[in-house]
């Protein structure tokens, strides 16, 4: 009789089954990866630049600045 014994069966499938999860998990890996570059990302890039004196007004509308360090620094931009 020709074999590996009792378990060499079953080593056997134990690789397989790791060899197809490793597949599974790289193609999934692709479609992710390829997904992603296809679809743009809603990041602005230098065509959406703003101009720094709209940036300044952005910083004073969401309260990171006060008026009298806007109206400083309105004055710095302009020079």
């Amino acid at each position: 009789m020709m074999g590996f014994g009792v378990g060499g069966g079953l080593a056997g499938m134990w690789i397989m089954g790791l060899f197809g999860l490793l597949i599974l998990v790289g193609v999934i890996v692709l479609i992710v990866w390829a997904i992603r570059a296809l679809i743009p990302a809603n990041r602005p890039g230098p065509s959406a630049a703003v101009d720094p004196l709209t940036q300044l007004q952005l910083r004073l509308a969401r309260g990171e600045i006060t008026p009298d360090e806007y109206e400083e620094l309105r004055a710095h931009l302009r020079d």
